[in-house]
């Protein structure tokens, strides 16, 4: 299990990528809290449009997301977080036979990949801290699907969104790992009948094969379409390609993930919930050639309960 990771204090490491916080400072001039508060986001889009320097703006609630442009949130790097809980209301949600979840956003802030170590007890494993090399693209976000209330539990099925994302990470050795780093048909239940403070949400998930079945490597070999192997290799075809079966037989691999999700901010009135989770799923195993690496994710998310 993954609880042992969901202390606050394991999460709150954003990458350098990430857009950080902005403090927000009472408005005593202003009219409204309301009108305060889209002032503050506007004007910190707009000086991340004006060359101030690095997006300095959100998270934000998703009213506030929503007071602002596409050209406001273009380029500060928004678009790349998930929306925080906005703050009031009770902090409960009771859920009474089926609902359904949505806005269901994970944003990873940590991204590690476990490794085997040699020390003087024996061999241990270690997450090994990356950073990433791909685009601010890998928050899944606009995921939805079933919460079912049924013998003290709920039980929440994903079913549809954006809910995968081609990410790689660098170890520091320089070698890069890619994954799909996603939450396919998720099945995720918790231990009380209603969503609160302390709630923990916990499943599993399909993770499926990085590549497609097109695909084809620099050799021109592939699962349905390319070569069986190697041109450059013609004489192993009466045998003695035992060493390139794997780089030969192409295997549209689908794996299984586990999620751990901890909430820590409720709404009932607005029906938002969110917090911290732990992911943790296999890379990508180059179409069956080689063994898949063990890649961790701590970060935020966030979803509402219609």
């Amino acid at each position: 299990m993954l609880s042992f990771l969901l202390s606050p204090s394991s999460y709150v490491q954003p990458l350098n990528g990430r857009v950080t916080p902005m403090e927000r400072t009472p408005a005593v001039t202003m009219g409204s809290e309301g009108l305060a508060k889209q002032a503050a986001v506007g004007l910190a889009a707009a000086a991340v449009l004006a060359g101030a320097g690095p997006a300095s703006a959100g998270p934000f609630t998703r009213t506030e997301i929503a007071s602002l442009t596409y050209e406001q949130i273009k380029g500060t790097g928004l678009a790349n977080t998930c929306p925080i809980v906005e703050k009031g209301g009770v902090q409960e949600i009771k859920v009474t036979g089926k609902a359904k979840i949505d806005e269901f956003c994970l944003e990873p802030t940590s991204f590690a990949v476990l490794e085997e170590k040699l020390t003087k007890s024996g061999v241990v494993t270690e997450a090994v801290p990356t950073k990433v090399t791909t685009r601010q693209t890998y928050v899944l976000t606009g995921m939805e699907g079933d919460l079912t209330a049924a013998g003290g539990k709920l039980t929440f099925s994903e079913t549809d969104g954006i809910d995968y994302a081609a990410t790689t990470v660098q170890l520091p050795g320089g070698e890069r790992v890619p994954f799909l780093f996603t939450v396919k048909s998720l099945v995720a239940t918790t231990d009380t009948p209603s969503i609160a403070v302390g709630t923990k949400f916990a499943g599993g998930f399909t993770v499926p094969s990085y590549r497609t079945g097109l695909f084809l490597d620099p050799k021109g070999r592939g699962t349905t379409t390319g070569y069986d192997q190697a041109v450059a290799l013609p004489a192993m075809q009466a045998g003695g390609d035992d060493q390139m079966f794997k780089e030969n037989n192409k295997v549209f691999e689908v794996l299984k993930g586990s999620i751990e999700m901890k909430v820590t901010d409720v709404n009932s009135e607005l029906g938002e919930f969110g917090g911290v989770f732990v992911h943790k799923q296999p890379s990508d195993t180059d179409l069956g050639s080689k063994a898949p690496k063990e890649v961790l994710l701590k970060g935020a998310f966030f979803a509402t309960v219609q």
